[in-house]
This record gives C-alpha cells, sequence and structure tokens, in this order.
C-alpha cells in the first residue's frame, strides 16, 4: 500500500509518516526542500517527492499510485486577519486548495482500486463548535477543510473513506514547545483514520480517535 504525506519532513507529518512506515505501507513524504526531505527519508524508511503545495503541477508523480493520502501540511500566520501580512492566500491555498487539487487527483486511481483513505489534517480552531478560533485566516482555512471533507466523502467512491481529524495543541514548530501532547500522540489518530477497515467511518471529524463536533 502507497501513502503519501504531505509535510512528512517534521512534526506530526513526520511521525505520521513513521507510523505508516512501520505497519507496512510504501510512504512518500511531500516536501518542498529536497535536500532536508531526503534526509529525513533517509531516517525514517520513506521516500522524499518534491511537492510544493502552491505548485499543483508539481502533484502529479507525488501521486502516482497513491491509496492513502495525507493532507498534513499547514502554515500558521500570527497577523490579523485584515492586516497587510494576513498572507490569506497563501493561507488559503495549502491549506484548502492544495488538499482539494490532490484529492481529485488521487480518487481516480483509488476508483479503480476500490479501495483509498484520505485524512484531513484539520483543528479545533475550525470548529463551529468550538468557537471558530485561531489568528488570521488560519480557522477560516481549517473550516473550509471541514467542510471540504464533508462534501468530498459525499462523493468519493466506493471503498474510499475521507475523514478529518484535529491531532490537538502538539509541541512542534507551530505548536510550540509549551504545548501539551507530543508529535506521536498528535500522530495517533490520523495513523488509524489512514489504516481504516472496511466498516470504518467516513465523512467524520475526530480528536483522539472519538468524534468530534464540527
Amino acid at each position: 500500500m502507497r501513502a503519501l504525506v504531505t509535510g512528512g519532513n517534521r512534526g506530526i507529518g513526520k511521525e505520521i509518516a513513521k507510523g505508516l512506515v512501520a505497519k507496512g505501507y510504501d510512504v512518500r513524504i511531500g516536501v518542498r526542500d529536497r535536500e532536508m526531505g531526503a534526509k529525513v527519508a533517509d531516517e525514517i524508511g520513506a521516500e522524499a517527492v518534491h511537492c510544493d503545495l502552491r505548485e499543483p503541477t508539481t502533484f502529479a508523480s507525488a501521486l502516482r499510485d497513491v491509496e492513502v493520502l495525507v493532507n498534513n501540511a499547514g502554515v500558521l500566520f500570527e497577523a490579523p486577519l485584515f492586516s497587510e501580512n494576513a498572507k490569506f492566500d497563501e493561507t488559503i491555498d495549502v491549506m484548502l486548495k492544495a488538499p482539494y487539487e490532490l484529492t481529485r487527483m488521487v480518487l481516480p486511481h483509488m476508483k479503480s482500486k476500490g479501495y483509498g483513505r484520505v485524512v484531513n489534517l484539520s483543528s479545533g480552531w475550525g470548529s463551529f463548535a468550538e468557537g471558530l478560533g485561531g489568528p488570521g485566516a488560519y480557522g477560516i482555512a481549517k473550516a473550509a477543510l471541514n467542510a471540504l471533507t464533508v462534501a468530498s466523502a459525499r462523493e468519493a467512491p466506493a471503498g474510499v473513506k475521507i475523514n478529518a481529524m484535529c491531532p490537538g495543541w502538539v509541541r512542534t514548530r507551530m505548536g510550540g514547545p509549551a504545548a501539551s501532547l507530543s508529535p506521536e500522540e498528535g500522530a495517533d489518530t490520523a495513523i488509524w483514520l489512514a489504516t481504516l477497515p472496511a466498516d470504518g467511518p467516513n465523512g467524520k471529524f475526530f480528536r483522539r480517535r472519538k468524534e468530534i463536533a464540527w
């Protein structure tokens, strides 16, 4: 089984990739920095592939024969939403447009196999039930990713499951050193969703393997 984890060279993405390698998956990590990606890939037993989420022309080779897609990569800018430094377009490109395009491109292969798993790494900040938080455009992009999860799961071919998850507050470059969870703990639910059995959930939102409200 072949998997692609975007942003798999560090943090939660790296731990997701490691976890899937440990389960016997043929794992690719999608990276912008090929040199850094190659070092991490060698370390964890994966393959690094160039995948710039703002350049859809890089997606096709990364997605070749992929049955499991983990849309992990994200960006977080602290600037206020309507400030000049909000980087609204970049936030939407990376955390909504790229997952949409990656999913759209990988579904035909999944359909041909009668099997596929797509995991979208979202956040409680993207949940209306939890108050739609976060700085700048972050929560907006994650809320839109949640909506994409519901809509794409509804249209997914037979055998394909598409779910979203919130990893919680994790000690990564984005989460900071004071966060309560390790990267391994943050990755657990994504690995679970990426390896769901045939009777597993579809079109749902999870944290610590428990369903949460959108």
